[in-house]
C-alpha cells in the first residue's frame, strides 16, 4: 500500500528540466537539485540554487549547494571515469535528510520519494543523512555496484 501512496506531484518545469538533464550531452557532471513547495503539494526545482551553479560540478559542490537543516533531493549526472578507461553517465537520485528537520518536512520528503524516484525513471537511487557526505568518494562507491 505504502507504494501507491503518493504525496507530492511532480511539477511539470521540474520534469522537462530532468528529461533535459537525463538527454544532455555536455561531457560533464551536472546537477539539479528539488525541493518541496509545501503550500502547493509539488516537488520543484529549488529556486534558491543558480542553474550556472550546476553544471560542471563535483559531488562536494553539490553538496555545498545544499540547505544543513532541510530535506532534498538531487538528480545528479555523473561523468563516472571507469578503472578500465570508459565514461559513463549515469543519473542518479539522492535524497539528503539532514538530522535536525522538522518531522513534517522529513515524512512530507520520504512520502514523495519513491513517486518522483518512479515518475522520473531513476534507478540508481541514493540517500543520505547529511550533505557533507555527499562525496566523489561515496558517490564512487555507491556507483561501482552497478558497473
Amino acid at each position: 500500500m505504502a507504494q501507491n501512496l503518493k504525496v507530492c506531484d511532480l511539477d511539470e518545469a521540474l520534469a522537462a528540466k530532468l528529461k533535459k538533464l537525463r538527454f544532455r550531452k555536455e561531457l560533464t557532471s551536472a546537477a539539479v537539485v528539488m525541493k518541496i513547495d509545501a503550500e502547493k503539494m509539488t516537488v520543484i526545482a529549488d529556486p534558491a540554487v543558480d542553474d550556472e551553479e550546476t553544471e560542471d560540478v563535483t559531488p562536494e559542490d553539490v553538496a555545498g549547494l545544499l540547505p544543513t537543516h532541510q530535506p532534498r533531493y538531487v538528480a545528479y549526472s555523473y561523468a563516472y571515469k571507469h578503472d578500465d578507461g570508459r565514461t559513463s553517465y549515469p543519473l542518479c537520485f539522492i535524497f539528503v535528510s539532514p538530522p535536525g528537520c522538522k518531522p513534517e518536512m522529513q515524512m512530507m520528503y520520504a512520502g514523495s520519494k519513491l513517486g518522483v524516484v518512479k515518475d522520473c525513471g531513476f534507478t540508481k537511487v541514493f540517500e543520505l543523512r547529511s550533505a557533507e557526505d555527499l562525496t566523489e568518494d561515496w558517490l564512487r562507491t555507491k556507483l561501482h555496484f552497478f558497473r
